[in-house]
């Protein structure tokens, strides 16, 4: 697997992540019953931080079915043609390569 390219400072680029989660209408479906009371959780640098956050948060609320905690790729929505090339990370598998 190759590394991630490098951004023009030099730095590896950045893939972010967003974890939100929120209180859902049903269990059969994702369609939150209120956007207001949506819970930012943070934005993670990688998939591994992303990861060990919303693990953290979705066992404080294990004893609510209707409550569901989700990791957003942003890096892949900002920059679709760089990500292309990364590998999908199945959820629970922790990775820091997207």
């Amino acid at each position: 697997m190759s590394e991630p390219r490098p951004h023009a400072a030099g730095q590896p680029r950045q893939l972010l992540h967003l974890v939100f989660g929120g209180e859902l209408e049903r269990v059969d479906q994702i369609h939150f019953a209120d956007l207001s009371r949506l819970d930012i959780v943070g934005i993670y640098p990688n998939y591994r931080t992303a990861y060990d956050a919303w693990k953290a948060k979705a066992q404080t609320t294990v004893d609510n079915a209707r409550v569901r905690y989700f990791i957003v790729h942003l890096h892949r929505l900002l920059d679709p043609e760089a990500s292309a090339n990364l590998p999908h990370v199945s959820p629970g598998v922790q990775d820091d390569r997207g």
